[in-house]
């Protein structure tokens, strides 16, 4: 099979196109040969050595496509079958070997590309929404980074619950998409401090909850937006680590809980994911949460793909087509 695999820690350089053998499922597990695969943010980090993980890899989270060979032991699945999975198994490629019980059946009338595109990013913002702070009517939420791919389906969610959806974007074509997909208020952070103009707008009665993917230049910012025992949850780290602070500065600014979320934590079980999983593909099929897919690029482009996500060029999905 082609795949992308890193050798060496580095640019978008050190995405390397090759042939590898594809791979056998082993017992307990089902062969996938893929139809569409995601693009985020975790895989530049493992192309650049943050996560520290032994090398050679082949990066990717999540994939859908078709179930080709089933290994010794499965019966929930059948070749033939259409899937959806994430979780670290290497979805740069054409084929696939992961544990039976992490690949998700496809429901009628959802598509491998809507799939791939909604797995991993709409069960985030499913537990975001629904687990970390469930969002009540009436209540105010921070979306950071409201235009990526986490960000338009949280927004959208938020919104369905009834929250007032305050974002942060960098462009006004990103607002105006922000805007589109029900947010209330987006904010251009490259041109005023977010945490001013969030106060601002917000008046005396601040924000309850704030879901921050970017978390290295918004985090502590974050604090001064927040209610007394306001939630600041953080999710993802696109623009580095949180940086190092006192426990008493929660307490000061009101008693702030905070939480650093993992859709791992909130999928553990075979049962949680297909939960999750089935309840984000039933938003979508109602028609009310729209997946938006800016662009899909060819397997061996994928240095391509990850360069315009890092340069924050992109809204949304980008998917890698074997």
């Amino acid at each position: 099979m082609r795949a992308v695999r890193v050798h060496t820690p580095g640019g978008p350089e050190c995405l390397v196109y090759e042939e590898l053998p594809t791979p056998e499922p082993a017992p307990g597990q089902v062969l996938v040969k893929l139809a569409a695969a995601g693009v985020n943010f975790r895989e530049i980090h493992q192309r650049q050595g943050m996560l520290q993980e032994p090398l050679p890899l082949i990066p990717g989270r999540e994939g859908a496509g078709t179930v080709v060979e089933l290994g010794r032991g499965v019966a929930s699945h059948k070749v033939g079958e259409q899937v959806v999975y994430y979780g670290g198994y290497g979805s740069y490629a054409e084929y696939v070997a992961l544990p039976a019980e992490r690949a998700v059946k496809l429901p009628a009338g959802i598509d491998a590309r809507t799939a791939a595109s909604v797995m991993l990013q709409g069960m985030t913002a499913h537990y975001l929404t629904h687990d970390s702070w469930p969002l009540k009517r009436g209540e105010r939420c921070l979306i950071h980074a409201g235009a990526g791919g986490t960000g338009l389906l949280a927004i959208q969610m938020a919104k369905h619950a009834g929250a007032e959806v305050f974002t942060t974007v960098s462009t006004e074509e990103k607002a105006a998409l922000c805007r589109r997909m029900g947010a209330d208020h987006a904010i251009l952070y490259t041109r005023v401090d977010f945490a001013e103009e969030v106060n601002r707008i917000a008046g005396p009665r601040k924000i309850d909850v704030i879901y921050d993917g970017v978390c290295g230049t918004t985090f502590l910012k974050g604090f001064d937006v927040l209610r007394p025992r306001g939630l600041n949850v953080v999710f993802g780290r696109s623009a580095g680590a949180a940086p190092p602070f006192d426990l008493a500065l929660l307490a000061a600014k009101g008693s702030l809980y905070m939480q650093y979320g993992s859709l791992r934590d909130h999928s553990a079980t075979p049962e949680d994911l297909r939960r999750r999983a089935e309840d984000v593909f039933r938003m979508v099929r109602e028609g009310w949460l729209k997946v938006h897919l800016w662009q899909t690029f060819p397997l061996a482009q994928a240095r391509e793909a990850q360069q315009a996500l890092q340069e924050r060029r992109t809204t949304g999905k980008l998917l890698l087509i074997p």
